[in-house]
């Protein structure tokens, strides 16, 4: 099994966002627990950075960002990625971009709060909660 998370799973965590941060880090856990292979998209990286440097400051975002990626991947975008986000029938296009490099990656699952953003998606879509449900 093969996982993409969610920009906002990630910022959960480092932003410790008190409704979600739970959630999130025992979606973390399990994921570790069960020794998956989890991605994030480059675009992803670049909106965490810049998102959390404007609360946390560039060193400790920089020291987040270097822990993430002790177990979490990084996956290119390039032109092709970007063309298919462009003429997906998703309607968000961050969201667009990250299930079109999930499916050229060919990931299974896209770990993510926001369901309804990926409803047109062919991959699987699945909240924090409904993946620690299905692997517990």
């Amino acid at each position: 099994m093969k996982i993409l998370l969610d920009t906002n799973i990630i910022l959960d965590i480092a932003l410790e966002r008190r409704e979600f941060f739970e959630n999130s880090k025992d979606l973390m856990f399990t994921i570790n627990r069960l020794n998956i292979s989890t991605f994030v998209s480059a675009t992803t990286v670049t909106d965490i950075y810049y998102i959390l440097k404007k609360s946390k400051g560039h060193e400790i975002t920089l020291s987040f960002l270097k822990n993430l990626f002790d177990f979490v991947d990084i996956l290119g975008v390039n032109k092709e990625t970007i063309w298919k986000a462009l003429n997906s029938e998703l309607t968000d296009f961050e969201d667009a971009v990250q299930n079109e490099c999930a499916v050229h990656n060919e990931i299974d699952t896209i770990i993510t709060r926001n369901i309804a953003d990926f409803k047109k998606s062919k991959l699987k879509i699945l909240s924090p909660s409904d993946f620690i449900l299905q692997n517990n």
